[in-house]
């Protein structure tokens, strides 16, 4: 974190200041800010957050073991560490980014982009970030840090040299996009699809649709905001921002789009054009054509944010992954290929993937797609398991394993279908499905992995990338 005082800490967080022993309020911190007390260092503030399961409380003695010089806290403790109690410790987290980020901005320089859709965010975070970084000092998210308190945790990290910093955010509720926003204030905010994902949390597709829509709403007329023109519900926000609008896409008019798409078992070539009216061909190494758009999205915003063409195409070009355990492609022995995609699945990501497989397969071998859970789908799972058991038959996927129960409706779904000639196998377990899977697949065979990640088969597909490695 940039170095501020006790007091203007205690000022930010609308907190009451508890000095610690010796200490003062001019005081200077400006170590890491961590909510886990595991990671604390000398020197680091610690926010004890309340959880689900525990309460941050119960570590903050760790905290302060660990040298920790300031804990951000929801009561005092008994610790001879300064502390600041505030009402919300959470909502406090924010509030501190919120002022970080505000100060490196009126130093001058800082741009901000904000990432939501509720497909494709974590890809396109990474590959933004990969153009960025090569003009300047840039900060992003570790992993999906997309919540409440993950955009906060990136936020803090900025420094008085970072010139660019991309949020992505991710909601589980209406209004949490819109707090994100206020915190972070973002240059360019990007709208990239509405899909069913986290269906259950929002109950409808209007909610995610109002939801995702906050992204836009608050940016000034001197924002931009970069919407996808192929996804007609993300394309009907331009109505809702007063922004300057930039759209993607593969159809239609666009500003920036693809074209002559070939994809196949190394990746994705297309041709970029820009808004720019600039073109270069892309040789993209990340698999599945549906990263496409993805990839526009990242260059819409990165020529925005001033990044010359070369650097966007260099870029996309040295991403040889969307992400650890996304479309991750394994194996090599014997020919086989292992595509580890099951760090989350939702309807339409379950339905690229397969199409991805279907389109990849090996001419005259088996495509074989090991699939689980689709979770927080709520009262949609059923039919949705359904649609997806059906679009593998009728996309003639040579074979089907279904893992675990709250997937099995995608096993009785295939195997309603009797026109097809393809199998369908049911098992209750990763280590089953292993099993399965080490005594039946043959050289050239292409295994697909998907699900959602509380279903466990990323780890079932780094087990199968190592037997065919």
């Amino acid at each position: 974190m940039i170095a501020l005082s006790l007091a203007d800490v205690s000022q930010a967080v609308d907190g009451a200041l508890h000095l610690g022993v010796g200490a003062t309020i001019t005081d200077v911190v400006e170590g890491s800010v961590q909510t886990d007390s595991r990671l604390i260092e000398p020197g680091s503030i610690f926010v004890a957050k309340p959880g689900a399961v525990t309460d941050g409380h119960l570590f903050a003695p760790l905290a302060a073991e660990r040298g920790a010089t300031l804990l951000i806290v929801e009561r005092l403790l008994d610790l001879p560490v300064t502390q600041i109690v505030v009402a919300d410790a959470v909502a406090a987290l924010g509030d501190l980014a919120g002022a970080v980020v505000a100060r490196v901005r009126a130093a001058g320089g800082l741009r901000i982009v904000g990432v939501t859709g509720s497909n494709g965010k974590t890809t396109t975070k990474n590959l933004l970030r990969s153009m960025l970084e090569r003009v300047g000092p840039t900060v992003a998210p570790r992993g999906s840090f997309n919540n409440q308190v993950g955009a906060p945790m990136t936020m803090l990290e900025v420094t008085v040299d970072t010139r660019f910093l991309v949020i992505e955010m991710g909601a589980s509720s209406e209004g949490a996009i819109a707090h994100l926003v206020r915190l972070a204030r973002p240059d360019v905010g990007i709208v990239l699809t509405i899909g069913l994902a986290h269906a259950g949390e929002f109950g409808d597709l209007d909610a995610t649709v109002r939801a995702k829509s906050e992204m836009v709403t608050d940016l000034l007329e001197t924002d931009v905001a970069v919407l996808n023109a192929d996804d007609p519900r993300v394309a009907q926000m331009a109505a809702l921002t007063p922004a300057r609008v930039v759209r993607f896409g593969e159809y239609g008019q666009v500003d920036v789009r693809a074209s002559a798409v070939l994809s196949g078992r190394t990746g994705t070539t297309f041709t970029l054009h820009l808004a720019s009216g600039q073109s270069a061909t892309v040789v993209f190494p990340v698999l599945g054509e549906h990263h496409v758009m993805n990839a526009l999205a990242a260059a819409s915003a990165a020529e925005v944010l001033g990044v010359a063409i070369d650097d966007i195409v260099a870029a996309l070009e040295a991403t040889t992954r969307a992400e650890r355990w996304r479309m991750e492609v394994l194996g090599g022995k014997d020919d086989v290929t292992v595509i580890n995609d099951a760090y989350n699945a939702s309807p339409d990501s379950m339905s690229a993937a397969l199409k991805t497989l279907a389109q990849i397969g090996t001419p005259g071998r088996r495509t074989i797609a090991v699939l689980g859970e689709m979770a927080e789908l709520g009262e949609l799972a059923g039919e949705e398991h359904d649609r997806i058991g059906l679009l593998a038959v009728r996309l003639n996927i040579s074979q089907i394993i279904v893992v675990g129960k709250a997937a099995r409706r995608m096993h009785i779904s295939t195997i309603n279908e009797g026109s097809w000639d393809g199998e369908s196998a049911y098992v209750d377990t990763p280590d089953e499905a292993f099993e399965l899977l080490r005594s039946s697949v043959n050289p050239g065979d292409t295994v697909l992995v998907k699900s959602s990640n509380s279903a466990g088969l990323r780890f079932l597909g780094d087990r199968l990338g190592d037997l065919f490695s």
